[in-house]
């Protein structure tokens, strides 16, 4: 008899524990807040406004435009880079908005929406300098951080060049204004971002070595919460809202000066390799 009773009692707590995953938008709706699990370090997209200390950027307006179709509350929860999968998984955080690039190991732990962003890995040379195209950089000199993804890149697409890695962006771009190498890969907005702090005269390759896809994490089997935030997304695509959130924040007026390349509604997947012409 107790036997019997401790095999319903486990069972009950699986149906419940089921019903409780499957029925996460009920949750949030029901408790009138989407936590939105944030980096608040990684400016322009979460970083604390000097004046107010709030939390602000790119990611928290996308997250508000969510919470807004939900008819709820935002609370914006900073978490760092390491914890942005644990703290979802765990049930923590309702969504994770944190420069999540899709890989296919994340994607076997959590759901993606559609993009949110696209990181452009762009080739920065000095103005003036004779190269002008992936391949006219193919045994070329070339700066990277150590062990980025940018580094990555640069070893498949551009076997042949010479590849100088440095402990952090800084130090790589560096070697590029002191004209020890050709180029420097970074991704296109953490480059921007240095050419307006260094005011010194640099340009694009325009060929992107490389597209990588971000999108907003959602815990595994959640799919009515799911295709909701993906409903919001399109709409942001289709009503121009969502590019009025990215000129406000990485736009022509921005230190950026981007143009958004891509839609929201577009799904993510594997990084984009640009072979050399």
């Amino acid at each position: 008899m107790k036997t019997k009773l401790l095999s319903l009692a486990v069972a009950a707590a699986i149906l419940s524990t089921g019903t409780a995953s499957a029925d996460q938008l009920e949750d949030i709706k029901a408790r009138g807040t989407l936590i939105c699990g944030t980096l608040g370090t990684a400016e322009p997209f979460s970083f604390a406004d000097p004046q107010t200390r709030q939390i602000v950027g790119y990611d928290i307006d996308l997250c508000q435009a969510i919470a807004d179709d939900l008819g709820v509350k935002m609370e914006a929860k900073p978490i760092s880079v390491e914890a942005r999968i644990p703290e979802l998984v765990q049930g923590r955080i309702d969504i994770v908005a944190g420069n999540l690039g899709y890989t296919p190991e994340r994607a076997e732990q959590i759901d993606y929406t559609t993009s949110y962003f696209v990181s452009l890995q762009k080739l920065l040379v000095k103005e003036g300098s004779a190269f002008d195209t992936i391949d006219s950089l193919a045994e070329s000199r070339i700066s990277a951080p150590k062990g980025s993804s940018s580094e990555r890149y640069v070893r498949e697409v551009l076997p042949q060049a010479s590849l100088l890695t440095f402990q952090d962006p800084p130090s790589a771009f560096l070697a590029l204004a002191q004209s020890k190498v050709d180029a420097m890969i970074l991704s296109e907005i953490n480059a921007e971002k240095f050419i307006a702090q260094t005011g010194e005269s640099f340009r694009f390759v325009e060929q992107p070595v490389a597209e990588e896809y971000w999108g907003l994490g959602v815990r595994k089997n959640e799919e009515a919460f799911l295709q909701q935030v993906n409903v919001t997304l399109k709409r942001l695509e289709d009503s121009g809202e969502g590019e009025a959130i990215f000129d406000k924040w990485l736009g022509q007026e921005t230190v950026y000066k981007l143009s958004k390349p891509f839609k929201f509604d577009t799904p993510v997947s594997d990084p984009v390799l640009r072979p050399a012409l």
